[in-house]
């Protein structure tokens, strides 16, 4: 490999410098307005540490920081539909992704270039159809509406991740399962699958980040307190104005995204073994 030379160098360390103090600077800001317990609206002077130490924004929010909802009932909604948005956009995803891969059928191309539109369409563009189905069936202002509305949003994008994924398993892996006495459904699950499983684990992890995360047009499809997520109790606190002190939409904030960090992390780590796990089969 070519080094670089000194100067070339020099300009990459401080480009990459710029980008961590861009991407680190909000994460810190967020760190001490969360433990400023002087705050009791918005911050009015600039301080790199917080000027009265305090716990008490947490307490708040692990209290009631929405309404008369608990903290974990937010919880409990945010992961049942960021989850169960994740494992539908999965299971149709995979089956039709495979299919789209390996399958030859009349109207595969139209189909694709549906689905490709379909991921680059705003998510606002989907949602009257949507509100008139799930008012028909009378799911609109419940968590299963809520979860089928992100796992439509995801699911375009997880069939063309998970397409490309399982085109890049050998077929000759497939065809000597075939001769091996194995059937369709057992070569997918036991070979197509688990060499895919890259893909499908990034699929899987936007399809929870979007559900997880999405507060905008969530309040179209939600009626009562109960059914408030995490991220929109978030907007709400904002949309209050002065009501909230800063610290504790910052505690919120970095309470929120402890899941997060923990998803992506044990995700991240399944992904990199199996990356290595393939690349020694190779």
């Amino acid at each position: 490999m070519r080094k670089m030379n000194w100067f070339k160098q020099l300009l990459t360390q401080i480009a990459l410098i710029v980008i961590g103090f861009y991407v680190l600077v909000p994460i810190w800001g967020a760190i001490r307005l969360a433990f400023d317990g002087s705050l009791k609206s918005r911050p009015v002077e600039f301080r790199l540490f917080p000027k009265v130490f305090s716990l008490e924004p947490f307490f708040t929010v692990l209290d009631r920081p929405y309404q008369s909802v608990d903290f974990s009932h937010l919880l409990v909604n945010s992961m049942i539909v960021s989850i169960g948005a994740a494992f539908i956009a999965l299971i149709l995803g995979a089956s039709l992704a495979y299919a789209f891969a390996r399958f030859r059928f009349p109207g595969k191309k139209p189909a694709l270039f549906v689905l490709l539109l379909a991921a680059m369409l705003p998510p606002v563009a989907f949602m009257t159809p949507l509100y008139i189905v799930l008012s028909m069936v009378q799911l609109r202002t419940t968590l299963l509406g809520l979860t089928l509305v992100y796992a439509t949003f995801a699911l375009p994008f997880c069939i063309w991740n998970m397409r490309a994924g399982f085109q890049s398993v050998s077929k000759e892996l497939e065809e000597a399962a075939f001769l091996d006495g194995a059937n369709s459904l057992q070569t997918f699950g036991h070979i197509s699958l688990p060499l895919a499983l890259p893909s499908i684990t990034i699929a899987g992890l936007i399809a929870f980040l979007m559900g997880y995360s999405e507060f905008a047009m969530g309040w179209l499809f939600v009626s009562e307190a109960e059914t408030v997520t995490l991220a929109m109790s978030i907007y709400a606190m904002v949309q209050s104005g002065n009501a909230q002190p800063w610290s504790i939409l910052a505690s919120m904030f970095i309470i929120m995204s402890l899941p997060i960090v923990i998803v992506f992390a044990f995700l991240q780590n399944t992904l990199l073994d199996r990356m290595l796990f393939i690349s020694q089969k190779k």
